[in-house]
């Protein structure tokens, strides 16, 4: 494992000496580019999300793990965020590119009605979230080798009714294509193309189009 180093880039202002930089400041790239994902946006759920990653001469990012995170959806856009930083590091000369830099990335919400959720609520979420991973799958994996695999009609009302219990109906997956068209003014055509085609996988045709001229 190669070293590590806790780079507090974010939030508190306070950056290591001669280390990597972010152009402009991390803080300021995240809440320039964040999108906040739609199930902890829906149950408020907040956090810190540490993400590893190295930098390589260039100042682009080669690689990127969830240290620790919250379990949810967070994470993804915390990995998602780093990655969109790629090549926008100012790095010094003589820079360990082995060296593992950890970025805390702390997702907060104003509103939404987060007031009226209790601290009980924000864990049953996660916990729901956690768990549901498993049936998310199962439904994706339907429509991914639907065309390929004979299923019986039983099968996909059963697939249905599990879209319909997880809250993937039609106004779900048209937010999930509002983020994805965010990220492509961002020139995040793989986090935009992961949000079209999760649309897609999900048995709808409303991101084809998009799917066509931006994921092929």
């Amino acid at each position: 494992m190669g070293r590590i180093l806790l780079a507090l880039f974010l939030l508190v202002g306070f950056t290591v000496q001669a280390q990597p930089q972010l152009k402009g400041g991390l803080e300021a790239f995240v809440t320039a580019n964040k999108v906040y994902p739609p199930y902890s946006l829906q149950n408020c759920i907040e956090g810190l999300v540490n993400i590893g990653f190295k930098l390589n001469k260039k100042g682009e990012v080669y690689y990127s793990v969830i240290r620790k995170g919250i379990g949810t959806d967070l994470d993804d856009e915390a990995l998602r965020l780093i990655r969109l930083s790629s090549g926008k590091w100012e790095v010094p000369a003589g820079h360990d590119s082995t060296l593992v830099l950890i970025a805390p990335m702390v997702f907060n919400l104003s509103g939404y009605g987060c007031d009226l959720k209790t601290r009980e609520d924000i864990q049953r979420a996660i916990a729901n979230y956690k768990s549901s991973e498993g049936m998310t799958n199962a439904v994706l994996n339907f429509y991914k080798n639907k065309d390929s695999v004979k299923y019986k009609p039983e099968e996909e009302a059963r697939i249905l009714r599990l879209k319909a219990e997880l809250g993937y109906d039609e106004a779900y997956l048209k937010e999930r294509i509002n983020d994805g068209q965010r990220k492509l003014k961002q020139k995040d055509q793989q986090g935009a193309c992961e949000d079209f085609l999760f649309v897609k996988h999900m048995g709808s045709n409303l991101a084809d189009e998009l799917i066509a001229q931006y994921c092929r």
